[in-house]
């Protein structure tokens, strides 16, 4: 694993480690698609997200949590805990014609808590290669999977391109017709949920909703939160976070229904910043989705968990940032505590006043490229083509 492990892996580390469970916790990891730094309620009054809201602001808000500026290398990171330049991911994304893949000589997050047993599933978008079987989620570790293979896919039809992309495990599956993609995985989720038992059980639950992914489609009634913005296609992308929100209030109140909060670390992150070129908000920082500012990498996250709370006086936030926090917890602060930034619009370039850090990060940097791998980014291949498959987007071209 790299030096620098992403989010999920230190969060389980503070769930196990810090807070002393008594047995493994239950772990639902939830990703949301392109959501704007500015796109949450706990940084813009504006958006409507209460339940996303209470967990942040109860939890652990990661004011500092970096992801990679597009979709596929931050998936990488998740599943394996390595730098996409180190499996070849770095460029880009897999798009749906290109053999691209997780290479299968990375051990997964699923595979490795399946070997401290955990019963592992995923409901949503998969975005790590999906040409042969040996890359898709059963046979990286997931005891079951439902979702998509590609992104950017229409959150109804599940119709990207010309090809159709949503499964059961290994079979082409068809959600109720109509239903929309955020309800189809959260109802996913629970009948998840309702299989396992919350007490003889350890559960890995990943979550990579659709939402907030173009195309901007929403129920009206999620749009109609947002009456009051006068562009169509922000009030659409809000609505969707707002649909979003509800989803994960479905599923955590299901958690909590069923037994499962006694013992759950929720992780919460985007996987990239949002696309201000389509309708999502990074603002105060600068950049968007698909450049190496602020605005695209660094990510709106929290952890949550019953067990983080203490009968001290203080939120979760105030105990790890401000006084007060248990001695246990100050060796960590550095991990979690917001840095900082002065200049969040990144204008004034201060190398000139640095020469020392500049130099040590430039050592890094050449540290690093000494052991990056080429790019794995093969051209589209004409054998992908749905029309080989029934006019679905499935392994076995490759």
């Amino acid at each position: 694993m790299d030096s620098s492990p992403p989010l999920l892996f230190f969060a389980v580390l503070a769930g196990m480690v810090l807070f002393g469970a008594a047995k493994p916790p239950h772990i639902i990891f939830i990703v949301a698609d392109d959501l704007g730094w500015n796109d949450v309620g706990w940084h813009n009054d504006q958006m409507f997200t209460p339940n996303l809201d209470k967990m942040a602001r109860a939890g652990v808000i990661l004011n500092s949590s970096y992801v990679q500026p597009v979709c596929t290398p931050s998936r990488n990171c998740f599943m394996t805990g390595y730098y996409p330049f180190h499996t070849g991911l770095q460029h880009e994304v897999i798009h749906p014609s290109h053999p691209g893949y997780l290479p299968a000589n990375f051990t997964t997050l699923p595979q490795k808590l399946k070997q401290l047993g955990y019963t592992t599933h995923i409901v949503g978008k998969w975005h790590l290669g999906f040409c042969d079987w040996k890359y898709t989620p059963t046979y990286r570790g997931f005891d079951s999977f439902m979702g998509y293979y590609n992104g950017a896919e229409d959150y109804f039809t599940h119709i990207r391109d010309n090809g159709y992309d949503f499964r059961f495990n290994t079979s082409v599956h068809h959600p109720p017709e109509g239903e929309y993609s955020a309800n189809v995985i959260s109802a996913r989720a629970v009948e998840i949920l309702d299989s396992v038992d919350p007490v003889r059980d350890q559960l890995y639950l990943y979550l990579p909703f659709q939402s907030v992914h173009a195309p901007l489609e929403v129920p009206e009634r999620y749009e109609n939160i947002y009456a009051n913005i006068s562009t169509k296609s922000r009030r659409q992308y809000c609505g969707m976070v707002s649909a979003l929100d509800e989803a994960v209030g479905n599923i955590t109140s299901a958690l909590r229904d069923r037994g499962f909060m006694d013992n759950a670390l929720i992780v919460f992150t985007t996987d990239n910043g949002g696309p201000t070129f389509t309708a999502a908000n990074n603002l105060p920082l600068r950049g968007a989705k698909t450049t190496l500012w602020e605005g695209g990498t660094r990510g709106a996250a929290f952890v949550y968990s019953d067990n983080l709370l203490q009968n001290d006086g203080y939120t979760n936030n105030e105990r790890w940032y401000g006084r007060g926090e248990p001695v246990a917890h100050r060796q960590f602060r550095g991990s979690f505590r917001t840095l900082g930034v002065p200049d969040p619009t990144e204008h004034h370039d201060i190398a000139s006043d640095n020469p020392d850090v500049v130099s040590k990060l430039l050592g890094r940097l050449s540290f690093h490229k000494a052991t990056m791998v080429p790019a794995n980014f093969p051209p589209a291949d004409p054998a992908s083509d749905p029309k080989n498959f029934g006019g679905n987007w499935s392994p076995g071209w490759c």
